[in-house]
């Protein structure tokens, strides 16, 4: 029997699915509400309009294009995690860029004026802790209270075929985590921002007008390979489908390969005992100060594993086992980036996958039955 290995795997399910058509490719719908106006995009590099940047693509198009607003990692991607990103001008089209970054998360009244419709268009991946969806949230808001309308060009979600996690408990919002949603909930932008509206969570809910272009040919059960990277340490698919299960050791003592050619496809620590494979995290552009720089780590490579359709906590758990001092394990972060204390907490007593995973249960059932009423494609 022929075995394929991951890329091979993906291009072929690619090249064997019918074409998804992201919103931004489906201009007839949306140009007119942007005709004869003054435009703010909120975008990165993931903005494309085939080969084309959507700013380019509006401009070419007559659009009138004042304002662009940019995400963590800034408009055209290359910041690091959590880089502070100022304000500047795009240097290949002039437009001022204003980043919604930092300490500056929500468009302002001075940010907004002279402008008639915010676009917004950027390729999420479907994990709690990706910011993006908290940018949205910022910008709904701002939206709502300063009456602009928001044209969505929705993209798929290439984790958008699962629902996974521990549901977020609202005392531990953050920046990371707004909403209480689980780690993966499978919802694309559009359905996430329908959902932000229409349970209140986002505030001047009833004062947004949202237009959301939707993607053709999209499913919930699409395997969408992203044309683009989303981030600088999200560089394939492998480390996109492996992102929602190492993020969790950003809140540990424990490298998750950032700096290394396998970020978000590793993990490791001087301190683990010989495994049979090593890295050794180096400062590089998207990386500049990773996580355990310059000392060789003993680890696990799972950049030739086929991902499961669930989040994993076996590479978390493990880590925990092998780690020698239990008591620095755990940062600061890593009960936002859990979303409660009840998972460290679980881990410290012991706790299976199996048990830990079964405590999920009824936030899951419960925050699905929210999800299926916002849902625009066929899950």
């Amino acid at each position: 029997m022929l075995k394929l290995g991951l890329p091979a795997l993906l291009a072929l399910l690619a090249a064997s699915s019918p074409r998804i058509i992201p919103g931004a490719e489906r201009m007839d719908l949306y140009l007119s509400l942007l005709q004869g106006k003054r435009v703010a995009v909120f975008a990165n590099q993931t903005a494309m309009v085939g080969h084309t940047h959507l700013v380019d693509t509006l401009l070419k198009s007559g659009v009138k294009v004042v304002r662009i607003f940019s995400p963590e990692h800034g408009f055209r991607g290359n910041a690091d995690a959590g880089e502070k990103v100022g304000s500047s001008r795009d240097s290949l089209t002039g437009i001022e860029v204003v980043s919604l970054y930092g300490t500056h998360l929500m468009p302002t009244a001075a940010d907004l004026e002279g402008i008639d419709v915010l676009v917004f268009d950027i390729q999420d991946v479907g994990v709690r802790f990706y910011t993006y969806i908290s940018s949205l949230q910022y910008c709904l808001e701002a939206a709502g209270e300063y009456h602009k309308p928001v044209v969505l060009l929705d993209r798929p979600n290439p984790n958008g075929f699962y629902v996974d996690g521990p549901i977020l408990d609202t005392a531990f919002r953050s920046f990371v985590g707004m909403q209480p949603i689980p780690v993966v909930y499978g919802m694309t932008l559009g359905e996430y921002a329908h959902m932000l509206l229409g349970e209140g969570w986002a505030k001047f809910a009833s004062e947004c007008k949202l237009t959301v272009i939707p993607c053709a040919g999209y499913t919930h059960r699409s395997r969408y390979v992203l044309p683009v990277r989303p981030s600088p340490n999200l560089p394939d698919m492998q480390s996109i489908y492996l992102y929602p299960s190492l993020c969790w050791f950003e809140g540990t003592s424990i490298s998750l390969g950032r700096g290394t050619n396998k970020p978000f496809q590793c993990f490791g620590s001087p301190a683990f005992p010989p495994t049979g494979f090593t890295f050794t995290p180096r400062s590089m552009p998207g990386a500049k100060t990773p996580p355990l720089m310059d000392k060789v780590c003993n680890g696990y490579d799972l950049s030739t594993i086929r991902p499961e359709a669930k989040l994993q906590l076996k590479w978390l758990l493990e880590a925990y086992r092998l780690y020698p001092d239990k008591g620095t394990f755990f940062n600061t972060s890593f009960n936002r980036l859990a979303g409660g204390e009840t998972l460290a907490s679980q881990i410290k007593s012991g706790l299976s996958e199996e048990a830990i995973r079964a405590s999920w249960g009824p936030g899951l059932k419960a925050f699905r039955a929210i999800r299926a009423k916002y849902l625009l494609y066929p899950d």
